[in-house]
């Protein structure tokens, strides 16, 4: 019967290799830019690549380069970060569903690679996710996540300075690449880029606050502004169909 399991556990895990190769591929260019800027933002190589083996959150990373080259503090990039990535509560329950039962130390280490991609995976899979399956994914997107920001950072750091400088560029680049599909599909999204963008502008210029801070603070009161909106509209449209 251990040889049964093992051998399941294998194949799983094989299955999931398969599966992740996308993810792997599609993180190649996305974590090479992501080195790149790294190298431009002052961080080292040994820095870049611990921030991917640690965070592996890649729109969570780049936001981090923006608000390091601001200088801000340790305190607001986290949670900034926190704020960023806290649709992982709802994509963890939603797994937790789909998977097998399995030991708690199990769920911990994979829960670590989730990402959109990943979720998308696993949750799009026929019938129940096995924890073979699931290490197989992460895998593979959380080695080439890795592996892909080191490789960018040593080639950036053998491009010329001036192209160095201009890469900065790139990063506001991506925030609008990232933006602009979930634009299409969500008018949420597009409230709450504009907002953000608003309170951020007002807090800046006005120096009510530090840069850090006014994007934290920023988010959270659009993010509030337009859930307070849905809300009220949802209790507008309740009470429409009592009628």
């Amino acid at each position: 019967m251990a040889d049964l399991a093992l051998g399941k556990e294998s194949s799983d895990f094989k299955k999931g290799l398969q599966a992740g190769i996308s993810i792997g591929i599609g993180y190649f260019p996305i974590a090479l830019t992501f080195g790149l800027l790294a190298k431009t933002s002052g961080l080292s190589i040994y820095e870049t690549v611990l921030m991917s083996l640690i965070v592996f959150a890649g729109a969570s990373q780049y936001i981090s380069l923006s608000l390091i080259a601001y200088g801000t503090g340790i305190f607001e990039i986290i949670l900034t970060t926190f704020i960023v990535n806290i649709r992982h509560f709802l994509m963890s329950t939603s797994l937790n569903e789909k998977c097998e039962e399995d030991q708690l130390i199990n769920k911990l280490i994979y829960s670590f690679g989730i990402t959109d991609e990943t979720f998308s995976v696993v949750a799009t899979k026929e019938g129940t996710a096995s924890t073979g399956f699931l290490f197989g994914v992460i895998s593979v997107s959380y080695t080439s996540w890795v592996v892909f920001s080191g490789i960018g950072h040593l080639i950036g750091a053998n491009l010329p300075q001036t192209l160095q400088d201009s890469m900065a560029v790139a990063l506001y680049a991506m925030f609008i690449g990232l933006l602009v599909p979930s634009m299409k599909n969500n008018v949420k999204v597009i409230f709450l880029a504009v907002f953000g963008a608003i309170f951020n502008s007002i807090f800046t210029i006005g120096h009510i606050m530090a840069q850090g801070w006014s994007i934290v603070t920023a988010t959270l009161l659009s993010a509030i502004l337009i859930e307070s909106a849905e809300i009220i509209k949802a209790k507008y449209r309740g009470a429409g169909h009592e009628k």
